[in-house]
């Protein structure tokens, strides 16, 4: 790659290091990291890890780019543990316990996760790690946060509240990482973060990590680093080589049955459907719950609480489809998912490739289809300029044996021979409501006939109103003759319940 200016580029083709795994413990790594790697099950490190790492060490300024699921967050977390060790110390004073390190990412799912992996990778040292992220009590998170903490993950919503309210202290601040940079990039979370760096201090390291960078991204992370070294370890903007990349033209209502077709008939255990509204979310969640399957959904609409119930649900196995937006398309790592359904195809070009990403993880294969129909052209062609990839749309058959529902003036004069309308089943992917499917062995029930209940009702021509007689006439007195014609008399009314009279005013 050609060099770009104040900043030097490092190509995975063009070094021998990772031309083969390399082993973690020829690192300059301390003892007690290694044996946090070792117990978490790796020995051999991934192509951005055995770049990156030696980088950050050297206190480079860094930006890594590399396809999802290669172990990004350790490309960044080890260095800097080992880094800080220098600082460890067991006082229970906060003071000796300042942030040296803030990561910042976009969702609270993924601050979460590299939350636990931090406390994963510094479990043997004495060095302090929580997370802060919206959506929940900022109690607890003060508290914790007044007793000293070194490594500090943040969202940049609920940071910027506790900064605000003096919770945390950012002035020795020596790392700073942005996870999923082109995401914390954007127009969106910009103003955020340029306020968070301006409490920083202006000497420190500054590492962006993503699986995606725009030429505009990577211009303008280049004024938040010093000299940065860019590390790329595959093509930009590429998806996984061991995911399995299906495109199907079906028709709007028909997305669902499909969905459900591909999971018989590929016998997927697991699933994540990705959609772009929070309200399509929850309905879709709602019809694959109809469907029989174990269904779940993840959106902003939901609490903290209940979206981390739900992504811990899916990974312990005990829910077979998550129906989620994009907050869960950043970062996330699930064990062996073995598909990924794009229901809608993505508004940004750049969330295919990571919502791709959530399969396939660690060198596993996996499976991407994604579901287009007449109105997604334009959104197929930008994927296309972006992973620089020829698409072919594949039709997809289903069976004809899915319930249909009957033409109206059909139905009409069923519903009117029978007295009663009938209930169908919509057809699967329609906005029709569904209902409970009648039993066709059964033949039509009539509604039970009651002769005096179906008798019109028929006023009595003796009775007389008796709480009108009961009644007395109301009396005026002589002041209340004398005032202004315009006034209305009062009359008295009967009350609904109890004895009580209630006068009407308006009459």
């Amino acid at each position: 790659m050609t060099e770009a200016p104040h900043e030097d580029t490092v190509d995975a083709d063009a070094t021998e290091a990772v031309a083969a795994p390399v082993r973690f413990d020829t690192l300059a790594l301390d003892d007690k990291l290694l044996r946090a790697v070792a117990d978490s099950g790796y020995t051999q490190m991934t192509p951005i890890q055995a770049k990156a790492i030696p980088i950050v060490l050297d206190g480079r300024d860094v930006m890594g780019a590399a396809q999802t699921g290669t172990g990004k967050t350790a490309a960044f977390t080890l260095p800097l543990l080992q880094k800080m060790l220098k600082h460890e110390n067991s006082s229970a004073s906060p003071a000796r316990h300042p942030v040296r390190a803030l990561v910042l990412a976009p969702t609270r799912e993924l601050a979460d996760q590299v939350a636990n992996n931090v406390k994963t990778y510094a479990k043997h040292t004495k060095l302090r790690s929580m997370v802060v992220f919206g959506g929940i009590d900022m109690k607890p998170q003060t508290a914790e946060l007044k007793t000293g903490v070194e490594v500090l993950i943040a969202t940049p919503g609920r940071l910027l509240d506790h900064i605000e309210a003096k919770n945390c202290n950012l002035g020795q601040v020596e790392y700073v990482v942005l996870d999923e940079a082109d995401r914390m990039l954007d127009i969106g979370f910009l103003p955020d973060l340029q306020r968070i760096l301006s409490y920083l201090p202006k000497q420190r390291q500054t590492l962006l990590f993503s699986a995606t960078f725009s030429p505009e991204i990577k211009r303008l992370a280049e004024s938040y680093l010093q000299n940065p070294i860019l590390v790329e370890v595959a093509r930009p903007n590429a998806t996984a080589t061991n995911v399995e990349q299906r495109f199907f033209s079906v028709a709007t209502d028909d997305k669902r049955a499909v969905v459900l077709k591909l999971i018989k008939e590929r016998a997927l255990t697991q699933a994540l459907v990705f959609v772009n509204s929070k309200l399509g979310c929850a309905r879709l969640a709602r019809s694959f719950e109809r469907d029989g399957l174990r269904t779940n959904a993840l959106h902003g609409d939901k609490s903290q609480d209940e979206r981390l119930k739900a992504l811990e649900a899916f990974k312990r196995g005990e829910v077979d489809v998550l129906v989620c937006t994009d907050v869960a398309a950043r970062g996330l790592d699930i064990a062996d998912l073995p598909a990924v359904f794009n229901f809608d195809v993505p508004f940004n070009a750049e969330d295919y490739v990571h919502r791709s990403g959530r399969t396939g993880r660690a060198g596993a294969s996996g499976l991407a289809v994604t579901l287009v129909s007449r109105d997604d052209t334009r959104l197929v062609g930008d994927i296309e300029k972006l992973i620089k990839k020829k698409i072919e749309l594949e039709p997809i058959e289903l069976d004809d044996e899915r319930p249909r529902r009957e033409p109206r003036p059909e139905r009409a004069r069923r519903e009117v021979e029978d007295g009663v309308p009938e209930i169908t089943a919509s057809a699967p992917g329609s906005s029709a409501p569904r209902a409970t499917q009648r039993d066709r062995s059964e033949p039509s029930r009539k509604p039970s006939a009651d002769p005096f209940f179906d008798r019109p009702y028929e006023p009595s021509t003796t009775a007389s109103p008796t709480w009108e007689a009961a009644v007395p006439a109301v009396s005026l007195s002589s002041s209340a003759r004398v005032t202004s014609p315009n006034i209305k008399p009062k009359r008295r009314v009967a009350a609904l319940f109890g004895e009580k009279v209630l006068v009407n005013q308006d009459e």
